[in-house]
């Protein structure tokens, strides 16, 4: 970017514009100028009486009246000077550019323009305005050339200092008056000779478009003269007849009558021809997709490589199925007589560079074939065709298969540079990814060829299979009849087997309290009648209270046993859990848990165990809390009863409530404990009604299995245990966080 040489007390640029352009003024900051931004007329003016202003980008539409009357007076505020003004239009037209360049602006800019544009287009015009010595006056006037001492002050040495290529040129003899040392190189002619000549002799006859040169001249000179700031595409041409695509940025610059236009070139062949590779690779890809013959993609990929480096040619032979016999692939730019040759040949140590390459599986580089060993008895073959080097790369499937070589040639000796290497693994890459697919379509229709007599020989065995079948099949029906009988039997009878079990476990759980309340009551039967004889022949007091006493433990016991016996007809109860009964609602499990542990822990008899909760925050159940909250107490009880209750250390054990998220929409919510653990034959009986391990200690045996039809029915979900003797019982409760 241009380096300003301005006066320390002009290094502020005024920007009067009712809209925010933060961008411009950033990078206006860059170049270490200072930017002053007001969005009125009036305030723009009073800026000026502040001085340090070195030039002005003005809004359109704040430079008054058709006659953009604030664009006049703020070019003439200074009367020592003439303040350049650049004119802004979010609306251009050739008509208001012209209002403002006779209101006096140094130039008009149409928007919407990149930031780096405006900014060039300043640097420029304060580089020119102030590379002049003396007053403005001073300035050479009319169609006569800027004189060259004065404009290697500084705008000269701007030029040469640039890395880009920059040429000056008068817009009204459209040849250029200065160029830089870059530009020579671009066009690889010298300066004089550069000076003599307009843009459109540097430009080949016609642009790629089709376009000639001479039109697509005159309509770009004719959009940067209309104010046009941009990056315009233009293909030159070397002194050499090579062709150079360029970016090119033209700037004009108006001074005292004089058009001069600031051109900066960027040579863009390489990354044209980049494109031009990414596409052609793309085109390829598409060719192998869509199946298209393998000789037709061979030559598509050698002309897209001989297209990056003009002067070279490629070829690509094949290696035959049998590992040794080379076969003629593709050679767009050789004859055909030089493939033929080489079709048939067997690869070895010293066969060329490809007959090489493929034995040794490995690139092969011959600089110079007429002094290679391994061009000995090939090498009147090349020099036929003019060939003086050639740089093979094998192509491989995998590190043990070779499917053919590709091969660069040149009619001059040299060595591959880097990128030549990596064009060649390019085209190697694509060349394998087409012979392997080839190699795999022909191995299809082999197999497609010996498909009928397989199908035909198949289809008969499967004709004898499908009648074995068919007999097969009525057998298995009448057996499958069979087995539907037995299985409705065996459910009959598992049902009946499971009623039995739960009555005859009923009646022996209510046996107890029941036969007990029976004997107390018919022992107090007969006190009452012993009572009734001794009232009749005379009653003592010791007789009365020995009986109030007997009467009194009598319905201790009947009390305690039908309190028992309703107990338990309520756990019976348990059994069959009805969702319809129960309330449906939105909790938040760890809140939830908390509530529940609070009074679990403290109706836990001493010595109380340590409970902990590890329940992940957020989860949110759609469920049914009451039946929830009954299956984790059954677990909780019985991890107390029968977990920690056997354990031998003395201690009150932990009891641990875990809950996370698992995929699905599943909770995981697990109850485990330290304790005595389950013994391994007690693990597949655990859920059995009035199955318990400590018969006696107060528990029916309903426990875990009320817990399991809890889970299973009205929660919706399923419950597993995992247990070891001497290392504690985990229950694990995966429960949908909606419920069914």
């Amino acid at each position: 970017m241009t380096q300003l040489n301005l006066p320390a007390a002009l290094r502020t640029i005024l920007i009067v514009s009712a809209a925010e352009h933060a961008a411009l003024a950033q990078a206006l900051a860059r170049q270490e100028l200072q930017v002053k931004v007001v969005h009125r007329g009036d305030s723009a003016l009073q800026a000026l009486d502040h001085g340090g202003i070195a030039m002005v980008l003005l809004d359109a539409a704040l430079a008054g009246s058709a006659r953009l009357e604030l664009c006049t007076r703020l070019v003439q505020a200074d009367p020592a000077r003439v303040l350049p003004v650049l004119i802004l239009s979010a609306a251009p037209s050739d008509e208001e550019r012209a209002r403002a360049l006779e209101a006096g602006a140094a130039g008009y800019i149409r928007l919407p323009c990149d930031s780096a544009d405006i900014v060039e287009k300043v640097l420029v015009e304060l580089t020119v305005r102030h590379a002049w010595p003396g007053p403005a006056s001073a300035v050479p006037a009319g169609p006569a050339l800027p004189d060259m001492r004065t404009l290697e002050v500084n705008y000269h040495t701007l030029l040469a200092g640039s890395p880009d290529a920059i040429m000056l040129f008068d817009a009204a003899r459209g040849t250029p008056v200065d160029v830089n040392r870059n530009a020579e190189r671009l066009f690889g002619r010298d300066s004089t000779e550069l000076m003599h000549l307009r843009l459109t002799d540097l430009c080949p006859p016609f642009q790629p478009d089709g376009v000639p040169s001479s039109e697509a001249v005159e309509g770009l000179l004719h959009k940067v003269l209309g104010g046009e700031v941009r990056v315009f595409p233009m293909t030159f041409q070397h002194s050499s007849g090579r062709h150079v695509d360029c970016e090119i940025r033209l700037v004009m610059l108006e001074k005292d009558g004089m058009r001069l236009l600031h051109m900066r070139l960027v040579d863009v062949t390489g990354q044209r021809m980049a494109e031009a590779l990414r596409a052609g690779q793309n085109a390829l890809l598409e060719m192998v997709a869509r199946g298209a013959p393998l000789d037709a993609i061979l030559d598509r990929l050698l002309r897209l490589v001989e297209a990056q480096a003009p002067g070279l040619f490629s070829t690509v032979l094949l290696l035959d199925e049998d590992g040794v016999t080379i076969r003629a692939g593709a050679a767009p730019s050789l004859p055909a007589d030089f493939m033929a040759a080489l079709d048939g040949l067997k690869i070895g140590p010293d066969v060329g560079s490809c007959g090489t390459a493929m034995f040794r599986r490995e690139a092969v580089v011959a600089a110079d074939i007429q002094r290679d060993p391994l061009w000995e008895d090939y090498r009147e073959l090349a020099a036929s065709q003019g060939l003086r080097a050639c740089w093979a790369m094998p192509i491989m499937r995998d590190e043990h298969t070779v499917l053919g070589s590709f091969a660069i040639y040149y009619r001059d000796p040299r060595l591959p540079r880097a990128e030549d290497e990596r064009l060649i693994h390019v085209a190697v890459h694509l060349a394998g990814i087409a012979i392997e697919r080839t190699r795999r379509e022909a191995e299809l229709e082999r197999h497609r060829s010996h498909l009928e007599e397989l199908v035909a020989a198949r289809t008969a065995e499967l004709r004898r299979a499908k009648e074995q079948a068919e007999q097969a099949n009525a057998e298995l029906a009448a057996a499958l009849d069979n087995l539907r009988m037995t299985q409705d039997e065996l459910v009959r009878r598992d049902k009946l087997a499971a009623l039995g079990a739960l009555v005859a476990g009923v009646a022996h759980e209510l046996n107890t309290p029941i036969g007990n309340s029976l004997t107390v009551a018919s022992a107090m039967a007969e006190r009452v009648a012993a009572l009734r004889q001794r009232v009749q022949s005379g009653l003592r007091r010791a007789e009365l209270e020995s009986y109030l006493e007997q009467a009194d433990e009598a319905d201790g016991v009947v009390v305690r046993n039908l309190a028992r016996a309703a107990r338990l007809i309520t756990s019976f109860k348990q059994v069959a859990v009805d969702a319809a009964s129960s309330q449906r609602r939105q909790f938040r499990l760890d809140e939830f848990i908390a509530e529940l542990v609070l009074p679990l822990h403290a109706a836990t008899p001493q010595p109380r165990p340590t409970v902990q909760q590890r329940i992940a925050p957020g989860l949110v159940m759609d469920s049914y809390p009451g039946p929830l909250g009954q299956a984790i107490s059954a677990l909780f009880e019985n991890a107390v009863m029968h977990g920690l209750a056997e354990r031998h250390d003395g201690t009150a054990g932990v009891i641990t409530l875990a809950a996370q998220a698992q995929d699905g929409g599943d909770i995981a919510l697990s109850v485990t404990d330290n304790g005595a653990g389950i013994a391994s034959e007690h693990l597949s009986r655990v859920y059995d009604p009035f199955f318990t391990t400590r018969p006696g200690a107060g528990g029916s045996g309903l426990g875990l299995h009320v817990t399991h039809n809890i889970v299973t029915g009205v929660l919706g979900g399923r419950i597993a245990v995992r247990s070891a003797p001497g290392q504690g019982t985990t229950f694990t409760m995966t429960l949908p966080a909606i419920a069914p």
